[in-house]
């Protein structure tokens, strides 16, 4: 891999960073925004829904304009967008103006986080590509886990102001080194589906409000609805012959629509079990913010070694069958988890073990979902993984985050290895065309 493009990924990488920094930092600092600039008690919750919504909503969008306008300059808008939206938060004198900066990174965010995958698809081929591929796993990592310690240190030492201008010297200095990325689009210009993307986002819209503001059935039914009206529209506009905002080419058979539930199931385990984690030690055990995030690192490093080393030397070698280790190697964890919640035991191994897990998963995840995608799909498909992503992290931090309210840790803990165990079907799904080359591969090269 050239240094060009080592530094090109690097770019990729800090703006992968920022966006799952500033959308965990601001959990921990939420009740000192409150206390400040005060309003009504149910505002705490909305200054990371403010941000997760918007971003959930555009995803598929912004992966779309990526395709129509140029991935490279997308990008450079949205990273600008994002941090001139930090800087106004910083400065925000009331929760409104605050609620509607954080929703413009919300975005901004949309546009910037389906180009990452989009130009690495571009920049890289073969075993290059997994491990690029494989360098995203351990920046979420560490960001992941920076994010509460970090919003909990900032807050204590000096406002909770500073963390929302911790990205902002990050964001220029993409913006700037984005020159160093390689300008790609999809070969021939889409037009944007103004209608689908209307229906997409007010029936994504509808489905995610009732999971991280209050729980309505009737809002929840309402968003379902849409997105199967969204569906229908989608599937009309192909027999037209138009294009519309989700190619039809990415359900010209079952390996991605395979795929898009298996990154369900999985992201939602690994948000959800984050927030379990952190409920448990703050809740239950009664240690501070800054304990619960440190008690976070294991994870993050066993996630750091496994997806470098399945980047790197796994992939190349097993391919797709890596993805099933990741899931038994998680599940371990998370079972060691539930035991050493209930018996008192330290969690520091679990957590080392289901870190190891979530890289030998993620690696072989996106190589899978994307090898068979082409060219001009490449921009629907990132958006759309994406937005299936935040979907699955909300649907885990809600669903697991009431098991534990309602029944405690280790019971959430085994139904995230219930719901790690039903992941195995999609992923055989996703999986099952390149498992079956592979065997016969090693068939003819024995005979």
């Amino acid at each position: 891999m050239s240094n060009h493009r080592w530094a090109a990924l690097a770019v990729l990488l800090v703006a992968e960073a920022m966006n799952l920094l500033d959308a965990t930092i601001v959990q921990v600092a939420a009740p000192a925004i409150h206390a400040e600039l005060g309003g009504a008690a149910a505002t705490i919750s909305w200054y990371s829904a403010a941000y997760t919504l918007p971003f959930a909503l555009l995803l598929v969008t912004g992966g779309r304009l990526g395709d129509l306008a140029g991935r490279r300059r997308v990008f450079r808008i949205g990273v600008a967008a994002f941090t001139l939206a930090s800087a106004a938060c910083a400065l925000a004198p009331s929760p409104v103006p605050l609620l509607v900066f954080r929703a413009v990174q919300g975005a901004a965010a949309a546009l910037v986080i389906p180009q990452t995958i989009g130009l690495i698809r571009a920049m890289f081929d073969g075993p290059d590509r997994a491990k690029a591929l494989g360098a995203i796993g351990p920046v979420m990592g560490l960001a992941a886990v920076c994010g509460p310690v970090l919003g909990g240190v900032l807050t204590q030492a000096w406002s909770w102001r500073a963390v929302f201008l911790v990205t902002v010297p990050l964001g220029l200095a993409v913006f700037v080194a984005a020159a160093l990325l390689t300008e790609d689009r999809a070969a021939t210009r889409p037009r944007l589906d103004l209608v689908g993307t209307a229906l997409v986002a007010a029936g994504a819209g509808l489905v995610v409000y009732p999971l991280v503001a209050s729980w309505h059935a009737g809002v929840f039914a309402s968003g379902v609805a849409l997105l199967v009206v969204f569906g229908v529209h989608q599937r009309f506009s192909w027999h037209r012959g138009r294009r519309p905002l989700i190619e039809a080419g990415l359900f010209r058979d079952a390996g991605f629509p395979a795929a898009l539930l298996t990154s369900v199931l999985f992201f939602a385990v690994m948000s959800g079990l984050m927030q379990v984690v952190v409920l448990h030690l703050q809740v239950t055990a009664h240690a501070g913010p800054r304990a619960a995030g440190l008690t976070l690192l294991p994870w993050s490093a066993g996630l750091a070694v496994s997806s470098w080393v399945a980047g790197t030397h796994l992939v190349p070698r097993f391919g797709g069958r890596l993805l099933f280790a990741g899931l038994a190697v998680l599940a371990a964890g998370v079972a060691g988890l539930a035991a050493a919640f209930a018996y008192g035991w330290s969690p520091l191994v679990p957590l080392a073990v289901g870190g190891l897990g979530i890289g030998l998963f993620t690696v072989p995840f996106f190589n899978s979902a994307l090898q068979r995608v082409g060219p001009a799909e490449t921009g629907s498909a990132a958006g759309l993984l994406n937005a299936v992503q935040q979907l699955g992290a909300t649907l885990g931090v809600a669903g697991l985050g009431s098991v534990f309210f309602s029944a405690g840790a280790p019971v959430a803990c085994w139904v995230a290895v219930a719901v790690l165990v039903a992941a195995v079907v999609p992923g055989w799904g996703m999986t099952r065309d390149q498992v079956s080359a592979s065997g016969n591969v090693r068939r003819t090269a024995a005979s």
